[in-house]
């Protein structure tokens, strides 16, 4: 098909879709089988390449789907840092799979937006039903699910999910000691907390003074402690400030440290506090039995997150928040203007049906995605069963990652494995101190020259002072050979490293 003139333009022609469509389907087919042949992180970092590489204005007529793929293949496709790759190994995974993929495509075909009960009532419930599904299979309390009071929603990401919870337990907490009251509000979390809970604090008015970063350490496998929080509130509770907000998390970014939820839940409850769960990434990971001992203590909490998107095989965006009062969350983020307002809805014979649920009054956007159908496929298609081998085959990789640098005495592992993420070093050999080099100098290099070479790709962390690499297993196309392969790569790497000092 040649250009498209606009008086004959027909977006949604069924014939056109469907090969349009099927091109789509073949081109990403042809990706994922090639895609161990690209180089796991774009080759090229420097700013501005692709725009010198296309036109300075858009098109005046449409053009064919053969020639925009093939400017895709050949100009954007080398620009791509390769998340799919078996051989990405940085930051957390960010899944996809043929369910997720395919759920995608129904959502997005089908198009809907259901911001209000009656905008698409099947794609509402279809919602409240995977995150009751989500909370059970994770191990979550009863008050976490509709039938015991709470319940969740998909947003699109923690941050989103962070906000939310934020904005609920400041207006919970307003309400009692009155709005002028917003500047003694507190947050408390950990120096291992993501930082996107300081961004969330900001946005809805805490001042950044009054976020409490807690300092961990190595000999608690760097959790949050309860005594150091408990430390904290109470002598900002003696200069008269309101403790907010808790943070606990299940799998830090930089680490993977687990905090403990009871503990920190305990000392929540006795100051008013509201505490989250963040199981962003080893949220997945509950749904083995092996794992849900983590999450010990759930019940005192007001709000757990969990990113499917991350390990659980569906594909961007989804974020599972679960609320224990969803009317504490609705009150800070709803709105009932008359035109968003549903039809009064009756059952058979004029019977009274279940609430329906309005997610516009769950999140900070009106207009949402119909995220439900891709978790659903997942769910569907693999089944909680194929999940669980799943998570357990990227953890025994790890398991053997870590147990290969504990065997090789120019390395050392950092902090304790948890789950599939393995946080290592290179020593440096003995020198005389006036010729001793900086280890992190070392270790900055080894990651910078694994990550150049193409083959893989891994991120960093600093921990008491020292430059830590990551390998975070996870790819849905990643297998043992990968793991051993880049293993090896860091040997060589190391290797080439230390006889040039």
């Amino acid at each position: 098909m040649g250009s498209l003139p606009v008086d004959t333009l027909r977006p949604l022609d069924p014939d056109t879709f469907a090969a349009d469509s099927a091109a789509i389907v073949d081109f990403l087919a042809g990706y994922y089988r090639d895609v161990d042949k690209y180089p796991v992180r774009a080759a090229d970092l420097e700013p501005g390449r692709l725009r010198k590489l296309l036109p300075e204005a858009a098109p005046e007529w449409g053009e064919p789907m053969e020639r925009i793929l093939d400017d895709v293949r050949r100009d954007v496709l080398p620009g791509l840092t390769h998340w799919q790759s078996p051989s990405f190994f940085a930051y957390f995974p960010m899944n996809a799979s043929a369910a997720g993929f395919a759920g995608e495509m129904l959502s997005v075909g089908l198009n809907v937006v259901p911001f209000v009960w009656v905008a698409s009532p099947a794609a509402a419930e279809l919602e409240g039903v995977v995150v009751d599904w989500m909370a059970s299979l994770v191990g979550l309390p009863e008050r976490f699910l509709f039938s015991g009071g709470g319940g969740g929603v998909l947003q699109g990401s923690t941050c989103e999910a962070v906000v939310c919870t934020l904005a609920a337990a400041r207006d919970r907490a307003l309400g009692r000691i009155g709005h002028e009251g917003i500047m003694k509000l507190v947050v408390y979390a950990s120096d291992q907390t993501h930082a996107t809970f300081q961004k969330g604090a900001r946005l809805v008015g805490i001042p950044p003074a009054n976020f409490r970063v807690i300092r961990t350490t190595a000999a608690s496998g760097y959790a949050l402690a309860a005594g150091a929080v408990s430390a904290a509130v109470e002598d900002d509770v003696a200069h008269g400030l309101v403790p907010l907000y808790l943070c606990a998390t299940m799998g830090t970014t930089g680490l993977g440290a687990v905090d403990p939820v009871r503990e920190l839940g305990e000392v929540a409850r006795r100051h008013g506090m509201w505490l989250h769960v963040d199981a962003a990434y080893a949220g997945s990971a509950a749904i083995c039995p092996e794992y849900q001992g983590y999450l010990d203590g759930a019940e005192l909490a007001d709000s757990v997150s969990m990113n499917p998107h991350k390990w659980f095989l569906t594909n961007m965006d989804c974020c599972c928040l679960w609320v224990a009062s969803p009317a504490a969350l609705n009150a800070a983020l709803s709105t009932d203007p008359e035109y968003l307002k549903n039809v009064v809805v009756a059952g058979a014979g004029g019977k009274p049906q279940a609430a329906a649920i309005d997610y516009k009054d769950w999140q900070i956007s009106l207009s949402r995605r119909f995220r439900a159908m891709k978790l659903w496929f997942v769910l569907r298609r693999y089944g909680a069963g194929g999940m669980r081998a799943y998570i357990r085959r990227h953890v025994a990789m790890a398991e053997w990652f870590e147990r290969a640098v504990n065997a090789d005495e120019r390395f050392e592992v950092v902090a304790p494995r948890r789950f599939s993420l393995v946080c290592f070093r290179l020593r440096q050999p003995p020198r005389p101190s006036s010729e001793q080099s900086d280890d992190d100098d070392v270790n900055r290099e080894l990651l910078a020259a694994v990550n150049a070479s193409g083959q893989a790709f891994m991120t960093h962390f600093v921990v008491d002072g020292k430059f830590v690499i990551r390998l975070a297993v996870g790819g849905a196309m990643t297998e043992m050979r990968h793991v051993r392969d880049v293993w090896e790569l860091v040997q060589r790497t190391a290797e080439q490293l230390l006889q040039r000092q």
